[in-house]
């Protein structure tokens, strides 16, 4: 949505490396900075400072490395999310409201789409209460709690929907999650439905609920809010009651927009076989082709006609060496492109 180039550094997200994202289990501007906001620190400068840069532009970046259409497509998706029913997305303000966070997330999830942690790991042996050092606590500090948490998984996403869950706020409350389903890089944004298990140290995993567990307030400043004529204490919980029953429309959102898209490749890396899916607003030609590292063509995966809705292509990779593919969508006069790992 934002980037279309992001230049990592070596050797995050090479062919030849495997990523361990370990996180903390502390409070901060986008609800809790966990796995998923971890990842931008593996990003050159000033890449990883998408969440510093309040206003639609990022100093320090190549211009030839943002999208054209970025700022356009941020605001459209910001109102359409807004619309939908994103909580406190109403928020006014660049510097600290909704159209911030859209902007916010936008480019964490492109960062999040290009780089596949094998493992993500929420460090909580203590809780941060506030921000980094400022908080609720006298004297404006922040404040640690014991917690005694590790979490981890494989999708950063469900990771952390459950550590803002124990951290005492409902992760249906976050946008992050919204538009990480909405992408299709997260199966659900209801805690309840990823499945938990609690790691004992002579059991081993054992199946639990989420109520198994004790919930510690680590609060937040994100997006504090006017309601009833009351202002939000600056540092406060994020823990309204969410209907995850109700779907606010948030996705099928993709369906109102007037540019294609394609869903990230999963899984990736690739073992033998893929699912890549995309959608066109109208009729119109799609190619999809598949390229190696030298920019050889290696597949012709999708060339023909289609109507409007959303669709599926099989991605054969059984005899491809191992190494760095490149997925390249055509339509009209658009391209969409996605980087692939072929392991063996």
């Amino acid at each position: 949505v934002w980037f279309n180039k992001i230049p990592y550094l070596w050797p995050v997200n090479s062919p030849d490396s495997w990523l361990l994202n370990i996180s903390k289990f502390k409070a901060h501007g986008m609800g809790m900075t966990l796995c998923s906001k971890n990842i931008q620190g593996t990003i050159a400068m000033n890449y990883q400072a998408h969440c510093t840069a309040y206003g639609d532009t990022m100093f320090g970046v190549d211009p030839n490395h943002i999208q054209d259409n970025a700022e356009t497509e941020i605001y459209q998706n910001y109102f359409k999310h807004k619309a939908a029913g994103i909580p406190r997305w109403d928020r006014p303000g660049k510097g600290s409201g909704g159209i911030w966070m859209e902007t916010w997330a936008s480019r964490c999830l492109d960062n999040n789409s290009v780089n596949h942690a094998g493992l993500h790991i929420i460090e909580g042996i203590y809780g941060r209460d506030g921000n980094f050092l400022d908080g609720p606590a006298v004297g404006d500090l922040a404040t640690d709690f014991m917690t005694n948490y590790i979490i981890f998984g494989r999708n950063s996403f469900h990771v952390d929907n459950i550590g803002h869950y124990l951290a005492g706020h409902e992760p249906g409350n976050f946008g992050l999650f919204h538009m990480a389903k909405e992408r299709g890089m997260a199966k659900t944004i209801n805690p309840s439905e990823i499945p938990l298990y609690d790691w004992g140290q002579t059991t081993g995993p054992k199946s639990a609920q989420l109520t198994d567990f004790q919930r510690f307030p680590l609060r937040t400043y994100y997006l504090q809010r006017d309601y009833n004529g009351q202002t939000e204490a600056k540092w406060h919980l994020v823990n309204e009651p969410y209907d995850y029953g109700t779907s606010t429309g948030i996705d099928n959102i993709q369906e109102d927009l007037t540019d294609f898209y394609m869903k990230e490749v999963y899984p990736n890396p690739v073992r033998e076989q893929a699912s890549i899916r995309f959608y066109v607003p109208r009729d119109g030609h799609v190619s999809i082709n598949l390229y190696d590292s030298a920019g050889q063509l290696k597949s012709a995966l999708f060339d023909r006609q289609t109507g409007y809705g959303n669709y599926a292509v099989d991605l054969k990779c059984r005899g491809f060496s191992s190494g760095l593919y490149l997925v390249k969508m055509n339509f009209e006069n658009s391209v969409k492109i996605q980087k692939i790992l072929v392991h063996r």
